[in-house]
Formats: C-alpha cells, structure tokens, sequence
C-alpha cells in the first residue's frame, strides 16, 4: 500500500449494512443521457462503468427515475418497472466484476422534468411553482394519491435495485429535484400535511427514507446500503437555508441510514446565499452529524492530496465525478504508486479509450470551463 496516502487507502465499514469497502473512494453519480428510450441501459454505458470498475470501491450510477413521471431528462436509464431489472443487473455486474460495491441512485424529477421526456407532457411538483430557469414549465401539484404513489415507487425501486444485484441504493435528495423541491420553501407552498412548517416540509424525504429503508428489511437478502444525497442551500428566496439543512440532517441521522453524500461544486466552498459565509458546507455537516451519520464529500476533489487534505476534516468519504471522466484508473494508479502518470486533463482525441458514450461526450464538450481540456 502507498503509505503516504494512507487515509485515501484505508477501508470503510459502513455502520448499519455492515458492508466494508476497501477505500474512501467513491465513484460520484454522472449523469450519461445515454440510455436507451425504454429505459434500459445501452452497451456504451456498461462499457463505460466497467472502464471504471476499479477506480473507487463504492460506484453510484448515474440516476434512475422510479416513474415514468419523474424521467429527468433524455437518455435517463429507468427502476421503474420489473422489466427493468435484467437492464439494471447488466449494470451493477459490471460494476461489481472487480470487487467493488455497487449502489444504483433512485430519483424523481419532479418539475425539472422536460415535458417531451414525460407520458403526458406535464411535470409535477409539491407546488404548482415553476423553477427560475428561462422556459421552466409550470408544475400541476402532486395529489395526495400521487405523493403515496411516488413514496411508495421508492420501495419499489429499492426492491428491483437489490433483486437485480445492487449494493445499495442512494435516495436522490439533491440538486433542484422532487425530493428537494418537497423540502424547499420555494417549490413547496402546500399548507397540507406535506408542506408550510419546516418540519412539514421534511415529511416527504423522510417517509421516502421510511419507504426505503423497510423496503430493504423485508427484501434484502444481502446486506445493503441506503444512503442519501442533499444539496446544502438554494439561492432561490424563499429558498432551503444552511439552518434548514441542518434540522433535516439531524432528523436523516436519527434514519440510521450508512452515508450523507453532500453535493457541492467545491468540497470547501462557502455559502451560495452569503458570500460572507466561506466555511465549507460540508465540513459544517460532517461537525454536526458526522458522528452519527458518516459523511462522503465532493467536488472539486482530484489529487490525492486534496482527498487526504479533505478526510482529515472528518468526512468518511470522498466521491470523484470529473476525475474518474478523465482518470478512469485514479484509484488504481495511487496503490500502484504511479501519482504522477494520473491525467488532469480530458483528452479530446480518446473519446474511445476513454469509453465515454456520445451523448455524454458531447455533453462534456459543450460545457465550456467545467472540465480541463487537453486539445
């Protein structure tokens, strides 16, 4: 073992599954729009995770939606039917061919939905709200029915997810989508049971928790991880304040879930609504919580060094996104003791030996000052 990254190198047992993995490396959910329009998953994506099978021990999928309601966009592989499951076992066999642990990322939408993407072209929401984005539709506002329905497809998707060979699951709880539109006072204007106090407004991530989690103790029949990803704030006013984020990750904690997975641009970036505010996120989350709910920690995140500097913070894990892009063999390089020949760069002529799918190839490119880029 490469002792000078010893921390990076160590394994991890997770503390409610019981599932050890044999790094602190955590392959973060990269979005592919390279399904198939059915749902299933097409062959440039099993060959780009099995490119990746063994730079991190604990690999997220991209995310699959748990009804066709909540497709977020095009190319997005589904867990919403039993005809999906032989599509998500080709998945998580790759991934797991060299001993890692695979955890298949459920999600839902909600209003960031494209109608084009959806059954009847109408998103859905808490509230009847439109996001701040130029040409946002207008959400119509979840039924009562239809919030038991979406709880209740949860379960269902945790179930496929652990018949067809999963690890684990993680509860998308970030980034603008259903479940976050349901805690954030913006989307969120119901003045029911599911909405108007803050703690009304953790109803529906905590009973999709609830669903998940009892969903695992009548199906599992292997240990199985349940993890939960959150975005820290909104810039939007009314918007999810850092206050508000810790009262819902001290009720997570209580959840005994295995992991927070805290999404950020930059582990050590500041407040996105006070500029005065330059204390990491994270580091605040992991403060408060960390000793009961272990924390993985990305962005921005791509030497050894940056992830040694961030796990002497407290945080459990660290998740590469961009860096297992370009690096597919991060992991594998830091235990050979070949630091240096790991790529910071995208190199724009090996899309192929990269085994990076076109849509998402094209996506990476489009995305000017995302990723470095080596002409």
């Amino acid at each position: 073992m490469n002792k000078k990254y010893s921390k990076v190198l160590s394994p991890f047992t997770f503390p409610v599954s019981g599932v050890t993995v044999d790094s602190r490396v955590v392959m973060a959910p990269m979005t592919t729009f390279s399904g198939n329009e059915d749902g299933t998953v097409s062959d440039g994506e099993i060959a780009y995770y099995k490119e990746r099978n063994k730079g991190a021990n604990l690999l997220l999928t991209a995310c699959a939606y748990v009804l066709p309601q909540g497709k977020g966009f095009h190319g997005q592989i589904g867990v919403h039917s039993d005809e999906m499951i032989p599509s998500l076992k080709r998945i998580a066999d790759s991934l797991k061919e060299n001993g890692g642990k695979a955890v298949l990322q459920i999600h839902h939408g909600g209003r960031m939905c494209p109608p084009e993407e959806l059954p009847d072209g109408q998103s859905v929401s808490a509230s009847a709200v439109a996001a701040l984005r130029d040409g946002a539709q207008m959400p119509r506002e979840m039924t009562e029915a239809e919030i038991k329905e979406t709880i209740f497809a949860y379960g269902e998707a945790t179930r496929r997810a652990a018949e067809a060979g999963f690890d684990g699951v993680e509860i998308h709880g970030a980034n603008t989508y259903l479940i976050q539109q349901f805690f954030s006072p913006h989307s969120n204007r119901r003045m029911d049971k599911w909405g108007g106090s803050l703690k009304k407004r953790m109803s529906f991530p905590l009973a999709v928790v609830d669903a998940v989690k009892a969903t695992v103790q009548r199906n599992a029949k292997h240990p199985f991880i349940v993890g939960y990803r959150i975005s820290p704030e909104e810039v939007e006013n009314p918007g999810i304040t850092f206050q508000d984020t810790l009262a819902l990750v001290e009720a997570l904690a209580a959840k005994g879930l295995d992991y927070l997975h805290v999404s950020t641009m930059n582990f050590w970036a500041g407040s996105i609504r006070d500029e005065r505010d330059t204390e990491s996120r994270t580091k605040l989350i992991c403060e408060k919580v960390g000793n009961k709910l272990p924390i993985i920690g990305v962005g921005s995140i791509s030497s050894p060094e940056q992830a040694e500097d961030v796990l002497e913070t407290g945080v459990s894990l660290v998740a590469l996104g961009r860096e297992l892009l370009i690096e597919p063999h991060w992991l594998e390089k830091i235990k050979a003791d070949e630091v240096e020949q790991i790529e910071k760069a995208l190199d724009v002529h090996n899309q192929e030996g990269l085994k990076i799918p076109t849509p998402m190839w094209t996506s990476l490119l489009s995305r000017t000052g995302w990723l470095p880029i080596k002409e």
